[in-house]
């Protein structure tokens, strides 16, 4: 909850704009400013104060215990200019919350903490439980002194200046579900990797699952805080000792049906659970069933009384996923380049991409991404590469110009992977799509986009497609229409709708739609000269209806609207 206070009429309305905005996620604190702010501190995991941030200082003072248990403060000055990420930027998520505000209010987040001034990600903001010298290893970082990255378990990060190995004596970054202590100048980010998969008897006692647990987990050398989740089966779902021990652990609990596990293969099978649940194994099979290495295989509790085990535990090793983002970087223009793109961007530790379009968007990347880029012609090598740095655990941006799924990389990307990585799409804007925007709306009704270059595709087919287009009179984005080495494409495409369509038809032509030295025309199809085309140039032919209103191309929303519009004249 968000504790809101504020102390005049113009910090009140803007108050009031934000708890309308987030009507579930606030709470409007009134009377004495003093006495609202202890009670939101005291109540609430965040606040924004539209106060003087002076006062917010002196009043926050004696309230102020652990950074990483206060609560984050918000100030918004009562001018609605800026919000300040005032306490707990990382901790209490203050640095987001001024940002989230001042998005909504119009006004500039301050943001103060070193890593994020520098474009860093913080070590306690990577979503991993953390402990050691993150104060002297984060200043290490933002000082360019070398620190080390010792990875035991492959984990996607996001991007920051590491050194793959450490050296002794040296500050380092060590990723590992290993139950060990840090060092002087270490850090130990722990990754969610470990699956404890458990079976109880019916009645079973919490503290003998519970003990079971913690027992195989302290034998085997592994950290309590990577337990990302307790498995099981079905019949188990409300067994109260498997749910409790889940909540005392604080992970969820997952569970299978019967038929799942009886499929999984696994080193000791039984018959005791056969005959109860449905299947040979619960605690291997629930931990196994999406993969990983078995660290601890079937252990059962011991009881003090010399009766039989009521509980059984394995764990897994689950490596992390890799994530491979496709992104669209759109036309060219940056104020056409989406926020989620941007995002992917940020979040990215390994880049793939044409050279040209990295020089695009390189002052987006965050210190310490890798950057793989090539030269023309090099498509499917780099989708091969962007997939196997995911299969590796990183999270991996491919990019590509327009919207990444049409004519460019998703599509050799995505038949190079598998199942084995996360793979997310991002959408951008087209070049028929800027294109259309600039010349006005020549999309309005059916359409499709063609590919004039026969590099991947035989003009057989190619010309077929032209040919249906034509026969339906389907409005046409030409790409790839002419080039140096391909130069009769587009004559004979054009000749082609000129056999289903008038001279007078309207022909859109943009070259560099959104860039600096963009051009545009509308010209006609019998009028259109191909050789002031070039591969920047896209290429849209209107159908029967599309017509040329003050100088732009527009395409009826449909034929009936047409012929009303022509009776209206």
């Amino acid at each position: 909850m968000i504790g809101l206070i504020s102390a005049t009429a113009a910090g009140a309305a803007a108050r009031d704009r934000l708890a309308a905005a987030w009507p579930d996620r606030t709470r409007v604190y009134e009377g004495p400013v003093g006495e609202a702010v202890r009670a939101a501190f005291a109540e609430c995991g965040q606040l924004v104060c539209f106060l003087a941030t002076g006062a917010v200082v002196r009043l926050l003072a004696p309230l102020l215990g652990d950074k990483t248990a206060d609560p984050g403060v918000v100030c918004v000055d009562e001018g609605g200019r800026f919000a300040v990420s005032l306490v707990g930027g990382h901790g209490g998520g203050a640095n987001e919350l001024a940002r989230e505000v001042g998005e909504l209010l119009g006004a500039e987040p301050v943001v103060t903490t070193a890593t994020d001034a520098v474009g860093l990600p913080g070590l306690d903001t990577l979503g991993l439980s953390y402990e050691g010298a993150v104060a002297a290893v984060s200043r290490a970082l933002l000082d360019g002194a070398p620190v080390g990255l010792e990875a035991e378990v492959a984990w996607p990060l996001p991007p920051l200046p590491l050194v793959r190995g450490g050296s002794e004596g040296a500050y380092t970054v060590r990723l590992t579900d290993r139950a060990v202590e840090p060092g002087e100048r270490e850090v130990l980010l722990r990754p969610p990797s470990l699956v404890v998969g458990v079976g109880a008897s019916k009645g079973a006692p919490v503290a003998e699952v519970l003990g079971l647990i913690e027992e195989t987990l302290d034998r085997a050398g592994l950290s309590r805080k990577s337990v990302a989740e307790l498995a099981t089966v079905d019949a188990k779902a409300e067994e109260p000792a498997i749910v409790a021990a889940a909540e005392r652990l604080g992970v969820p609990l997952v569970t299978y049906s019967a038929e799942e596990l009886a499929g999984v293969e696994v080193p000791n099978p039984s018959d005791a659970p056969l005959a109860a649940v449905g299947t040979p194994s619960v605690a291997e099979a629930s931990a196994l069933v999406r993969g990983g290495e078995l660290l601890v295989p079937k252990r059962k509790s011991v009881r003090a009384d010399g009766q039989p085990a009521m509980a059984t535990c394995a764990v897994v090793r689950r490596p992390g996923r890799g994530r491979l983002a496709v992104v669209g970087l759109g036309p060219g223009a940056r104020d056409l380049l989406t926020p989620r793109a941007t995002a992917e961007l940020r979040r990215a530790s390994v880049l793939v991409g044409l050279d040209q379009y990295v020089d695009q968007i390189r002052d987006l990347l965050r210190p310490g991404t890798r950057v793989l880029e090539s030269g023309l012609g090099a498509e499917e090598e780099r989708a091969r590469t962007a997939v196997a740095e995911a299969r590796e655990g990183h999270a991996v941006a491919l990019i590509g110009s327009g919207d990444a799924g049409v004519y460019a990389m998703a599509s050799p990307a995505l038949a190079e992977a598998s199942d084995d990585i996360d793979v997310v799409g991002v959408p951008g804007v087209t070049a028929a799509l800027a294109a259309g925007a600039i010349l006005g709306a020549p999309l309005g009704h059916d359409h499709v986009s063609i590919s004039l270059s026969d590099l991947h595709t035989p003009w057989e087919v190619i010309e077929r497609r032209v040919r249906a287009a034509a026969e339906a009179d389907i409005v046409v984005t030409f790409y790839n229409p002419r080039s140096r080495g391909r130069d009769w494409q587009l004559p004979k495409a054009l000749a082609i709708l000129a056999g289903h369509r008038e001279p007078a038809t309207p022909v859109g032509v943009v070259r560099n739609a959104s860039r600096p030295d963009e051009t545009s025309r509308v010209t006609t199809l019998g009028a259109l000269d191909p050789a002031t085309v070039d591969m920047m140039t896209v290429v849209t032919v209107g159908n029967t209806a599309t017509r040329e209103i003050a100088g732009r191309m527009v395409t009826p929303r449909g034929y009936r609207w047409q012929a009303e519009q022509e009776e209206a004249r």
